[in-house]
């Protein structure tokens, strides 16, 4: 397949009905999706990735899978099928990328995905990206140090991250930033204003840099159960940024300018996003490992993706293929076998992906870029009669 970031290849095959009689039976009839089944043949570039790589990724899930670890946030359940192939590739080691290439080709079949509603308007997949900030910060309050970065509420609903529990919902940001509950959850660290905060709290991790040189690890530890409202397309739906100049780098600069106190138009804008993210340090991971996913394991740049967790299971294969500012402020084309590793409350839809770019200002920036369309491909069980 050959997209590009404005029109997805082959829509004609797409709109195939060659899967359309079995939906209801694999489950997924009422998720707002149409399956048309590829082949590999179709697939453009499909044979020129790093298959050895994928498949070390494809690994690291299936490894959890089969041990049936814990994970961060809730999603459904693996099939019985897509978990024997993850046996599978753990009594394997390829040796080489060809050899890796035909494990997946011999036990998934490729599936074209496409959202009846749209993905954020598109019918096609449509794809983001997101990062593991690097940061300074303070672990006591400082004159330059004054946002906190706040831990897991000791009242907060068990599902960590769902609705809230019972009939009054927890506090939603704004209350909570004016102190609704104070005394139940307490700062993990401080840092320098509330944009980074509110960035943090949407990738989802992050690493403090402290005073003495030392590295703070900040992973998920659940949320207020509010809506997720995204700041930068307010601020383009209301003509502030031009949806072609939008950014990262704009975005805080827009709040930054507009004020961070309250009453202000930048505090303001962060509050219409009622979502709250709460964070736990993390005393074990390697502070040069990747953060961990929503699935539990360490995410791989440019290979593991955060997918709708109510449509996908963690673990599943899927080739994303458009043109991208991934390498570079220029689009290129993107071809690569990713892992379902990870899940935002932003990600929602059939056809949705948020790419991992890795950590710090330059991941940030390159993936604060990425807003595009293209083809999202899910790779399912040879022979299975449902995904999941």
């Amino acid at each position: 397949m050959a997209p590009s970031s404005s029109q997805p290849a082959k829509p004609e095959a797409l709109q195939q009905d060659s899967t359309s009689q079995s939906l209801a039976s694999q489950g997924l009839a009422s998720k707002d999706l149409t399956l048309a089944e590829l082949s590999f043949a179709d697939l453009e570039g499909f044979a020129e990735d790093d298959h050895l790589e994928a498949f070390r990724v494809f690994r690291l899930s299936g490894a959890a899978l089969v041990e049936d670890r814990p994970v961060l946030r809730q999603g459904v359940a693996p099939s019985p099928a897509l978990k024997a192939i993850c046996r599978l590739a753990l009594d394997q080691t390829p040796g080489d990328r060809i050899q890796a290439r035909r494990f997946f080709e011999e036990h998934f079949r490729p599936f074209g995905v496409r959202a009846t509603r749209g993905s954020n308007g598109h019918a096609a997949g449509f794809l983001t990206g997101y990062y593991e900030p690097v940061v300074e910060g303070s672990l006591t309050r400082t004159a330059d140090f004054t946002a906190p970065i706040l831990a897991r509420p000791d009242d907060l609903p068990p599902s960590a991250g769902g609705a809230s529990a019972g009939p009054t919902p927890y506090p939603d940001r704004a209350a909570i930033e004016a102190g609704a509950i104070t005394g139940r959850a307490r700062p993990i660290v401080w840092l320098r204003d509330a944009i980074e905060v509110f960035l943090i709290q949407v990738q989802g991790s992050a690493r403090v840099r402290l005073a003495d040189g030392g590295l703070l690890r900040l992973v998920y530890a659940g949320r207020n159960g509010q809506p997720y409202t995204s700041i930068g397309r307010l601020l383009i739906e209301a003509g502030e940024i031009a949806e072609t100049d939008m950014s990262l780098a704009r975005l805080k600069a827009w709040v930054r300018d507009h004020g961070q106190e309250p009453g202000e138009a930048g505090r303001a804008l962060m509050q219409r996003n009622r979502s709250y993210v709460f964070f736990a340090r993390d005393e074990k991971l390697d502070l040069a490992a990747s953060p961990i996913g929503g699935q539990g394991v360490s995410l791989t740049p440019l290979r593991s993706i955060a997918i709708d967790r109510t449509i996908w299971p963690y673990g599943l294969p899927v080739w994303i293929a458009a043109d991208l500012p991934w390498a570079s402020a220029s689009a290129s084309p993107f071809r690569r076998l990713m892992v379902a590793q990870d899940t935002g409350s932003a990600i929602v839809g059939p056809a949705r992906a948020d790419i991992f770019f890795g950590a710090g200002d330059d991941a940030g920036a390159r993936a604060g870029d990425i807003r595009n369309v293209g083809d999202f491909v899910v790779f399912l069980p040879a022979g299975e009669s449902s995904p999941r």
